[in-house]
């Protein structure tokens, strides 16, 4: 037998991996978006929105099911052992997750969307790296990768053309005024 598990042993570890990932990667991508701030803020409402942007109860829905996914993707990868680029594929996972996680802080919390552009690039350039390794530890992860990197291109468009139809970064909104006129 030149085996190191039998089938049942990979199944059983991809399960433990799967139990403690998946909810690890939601949980911090919700908190990461609870702590930056959401689209009901003051100064995101005083935005102009791009022709493309959907309606805001899309974003809950569709990050809920995307961080599933990556988490299994990842899940996947931690689980096999056997690959020699299995260190270089979590490296590039957590790498990009980092700056998953960096976006809602900087765009909703610091109200920084050319910072915000830079990180979603970067999320991006990492993630395409990412599920390149992954295809290479296992098809499926790379497979469960895919419309994730969908998502975030666009959400590097939405970036852009909320910079493009806001030049000001939205700091008229910031700046407390109030005009009133008496009639």
């Amino acid at each position: 037998m030149n085996r190191l598990a039998s089938p049942s042993q990979l199944r059983a570890s991809m399960i433990r991996w799967a139990l403690f990932v998946v909810p690890t990667v939601m949980l911090l991508g919700f908190l990461a978006g609870r702590i930056g701030g959401d689209a009901s803020s003051p100064w995101f409402q005083s935005l102009a929105k791009p022709a493309t942007f959907p309606p805001p109860v899309t974003f809950g829905i569709v990050w809920t099911v995307l961080y599933f996914m990556i988490g299994l993707a990842f899940a996947l990868v931690c689980a096999a052992w056997g690959s020699r680029m299995r260190k270089w594929a979590i490296l590039a996972f957590l790498i990009h997750f980092a700056f998953n996680l960096a976006w809602s802080p900087t765009f909703f919390g610091a109200h920084d969307m050319r910072a915000a552009l830079g990180i979603v690039i970067a999320m991006d350039v990492t993630g395409i790296v990412a599920t390149w390794l992954f295809f290479r530890v296992r098809k499926w992860s790379g497979w469960l990768m895919l419309p994730y990197l969908a998502w975030i291109a666009f959400a590097t468009l939405l970036t852009w053309q909320f910079i493009e139809a806001n030049p000001d970064g939205g700091r008229e909104a910031e700046s407390g005024a109030v005009q009133r006129f008496e009639l």
